[in-house]
């Protein structure tokens, strides 16, 4: 079987405001399988974002190639969920026309569109809020409501850039738990980004780490953690502290490098 996403020796760079180049990734080789869950850590600045935007079809790589079910990635591809950090809801549309939004624009009806938005807003546990605007609800719940929004439509694969980490610490918890329980109910390959060491270990079933830019993997770590999980207490397994710093030891590396670069003077 093809893999659900694969980039091979894919390099990405961009032009700079002052003429030159800037290479964000470099020779980067992934791939994710069917149905897994891949969290990618890195030093910021280090492509994590970029890499999703490689995935999804938004950005054309430089060099190299994405490909999505062995097919090539040419421009924006179908199938594709994608949850960004900030919240991409319509601020004029209620919790219902916002989740909605998805199956009208793919040519379903309004009712079907409308009956496939309640259930999903009760699967993400806002019944009851189908008729609020988002600047009425809280930020878990304008979360929520984006989750169902990525969702709703099936998508065989789901990017993830950081989608939590504007949440207090007990409200992403119950996010990320959210998250694992309706993942759990698709086959959807997921691919996660994250600064959260802890949050990527919780959560996937691999781990990629990048090295400080121009980014390519350093290391791919297997998270065998048992599954159903409850994000809060896996953190007291003994397995979860040893992953951790086995990852960490590769990681602190990259991080180390990218601060001393930015403590150099332009």
């Amino acid at each position: 079987m093809n893999p659900a996403i694969e980039l091979r020796d894919v390099t990405k760079r961009f032009a700079t405001p002052t003429g030159g180049v800037y290479t964000a990734l470099r020779d980067l080789n992934l791939t994710v399988a069917s149905g897994e869950f891949v969290a990618v850590i890195g030093p910021t600045g280090s492509g994590k974002s970029t890499t999703l935007g490689l995935i999804s079809g938004l950005e054309p790589p430089s060099a190299g190639e994405v490909f999505i079910d062995g097919r090539p990635v040419d421009g924006v591809a179908q199938g594709i969920g994608y949850m960004f950090q900030t919240d991409a809801v319509f601020p004029w549309k209620t919790v219902l026309g916002n989740v909605a939004a998805g199956p009208r624009y793919h040519g379903a009806s309004n009712g079907d569109a409308r009956a496939r938005a309640r259930d999903w807003i009760a699967r993400v546990g806002l019944a009851g809020f189908e008729d609020r605007y988002p600047h009425q609800l809280s930020g878990g719940m304008r979360k929520r409501v984006a989750m169902a929004q990525s969702l709703i439509n099936g998508p065989a694969i789901l990017l993830m850039d950081e989608p939590f980490s504007s949440l207090d610490v007990q409200t992403r918890s119950l996010m990320e738990d959210e998250l694992l329980s309706l993942w759990a109910s698709t086959s959807a390959s997921v691919v996660f980004v994250t600064h959260d060491l802890e949050e990527a270990i919780a959560l996937a079933d691999r781990v990629v780490v990048l090295t400080a830019g121009p980014a390519t993997i350093k290391g791919n770590y297997v998270v065998d953690l048992p599954r159903p999980r409850n994000v809060s207490e896996i953190r007291f397994e003994p397995r979860f502290g040893q992953i951790y710093r086995e990852i960490w030891n590769d990681l602190r590396d990259e991080v180390l490098v990218s601060y001393e670069r930015s403590r150099r003077p332009d």
